[in-house]
């Protein structure tokens, strides 16, 4: 069993920053995906980013590049998603996830889900 706990989400001017981090505990086995999905109002939810084991492949949806970074310390069995240059666009539910390839859609374990809202 995996439990994914994650925290950073709040209210945020346009342009502004944030920084997601998701703690996973229990036996994820050292090869879990990590990263996250989202859900806007409206919308279905939807890949955000990924990042592998060894954080040598990256995945970022095409709305997100150039703008947000994931990162992971697999000592603290944690992932990062540091979010720069916020748009009102990005507003959305956020909800980490671990499993293997996530960019296909597919997670195997979700968090709790944080509220990001960026404001013009």
């Amino acid at each position: 069993q995996v439990q994914l706990v994650e925290s950073g989400g709040g209210l945020v001017q346009a342009g502004g920053s944030l920084r997601l981090s998701c703690a996973a505990s229990g036996r994820t086995g050292s090869y879990y995906t990590m990263g996250w999905f989202r859900q806007a109002p409206g919308k279905e939810r939807e890949f955000v980013v990924s990042i592998n084991w060894s954080g040598g492949s990256t995945y970022y949806a095409d709305s997100v590049k150039g703008r947000f970074t994931i990162s992971r310390d697999n000592a603290k069995n944690t992932a990062y998603l540091q979010m720069n240059n916020l748009k009102p666009e990005d507003t959305a539910v956020y909800y980490c996830a671990a499993g293997p390839q996530l960019r296909l859609g597919v997670s195997d374990y979700w968090g709790q889900g944080t509220q990001v809202t960026v404001s013009s």
